[in-house]
């Protein structure tokens, strides 16, 4: 199936209504997720004091969910379990916008502006949100170990921000069971599963 780009979601109210379609089929089968040992283990370190954050490309809010607080969850590509609107940034919530899509046949506009409604994640031809860009290089470059966890590190901008930790001096760890482009500059790499190597840390 291929992805609605950002710019048709923005010129067609049938691309708007497939979106919300979709978002809705993914919600029946994944919306009972909870967070994993990895999520689980992160979360015991931030509590402890030796994390001061994430910086991640998931949108299924299970850092939160595990304990981490929101402010110090960096979400490169957005945040699927709510909406905004694209023009006032009003919040909405999903079972809001469900209730109107089942009941108009539509995706909703916003009530306050007349907006798009959109779920708070970065789709195809989407800018990068500024904010969440300029967070995740405080925390690179103010690190003094950058663990890079399940990431294949093939995704920019947010594969620079290993490297960019890395020449901010800090240690670069790596924890993934392929290879990534960047295992040569690592301090050290692990190939092993991610929730086997972190549930020791989980307090």
């Amino acid at each position: 199936m291929r992805p609605i780009d950002f710019s048709d979601f923005v010129a067609s109210q049938e691309a708007r209504d497939e979106s919300w379609r979709r978002r809705f089929a993914m919600e029946d089968q994944f919306g009972g997720a909870k967070p994993g040992r990895g999520h689980r283990a992160l979360a015991s370190l931030y509590r402890a004091g030796k994390s001061p954050g994430v910086i991640t490309q998931n949108i299924d809010n299970l850092h939160q969910a595990s304990g981490i607080s929101p402010e110090h969850v960096v979400e490169l590509h957005g945040n699927t379990t709510y909406a905004r609107c694209l023009d006032c940034a009003a919040r909405y919530e999903l079972p809001w916008v469900r209730h109107f899509y089942e009941a108009a046949g539509r995706a909703p506009s916003c009530t306050a502006c007349g907006g798009h409604i959109k779920t708070a994640t970065v789709s195809f031809g989407q800018s990068m949100p500024e904010d969440a860009m300029r967070r995740a290089e405080e925390f690179a470059c103010a690190a003094d170990l950058f663990v890079a966890i399940g990431s294949s590190l093939v995704v920019w901008p947010a594969a620079g921000f290993p490297l960019m930790a890395k020449r901010a001096g800090a240690r670069l760890v790596i924890i993934n069971r392929e290879e990534t482009d960047f295992d040569e500059a690592a301090d050290l790499v692990v190939r092993q599963d991610i929730g086997a190597v972190l549930e020791p840390f989980i307090a």
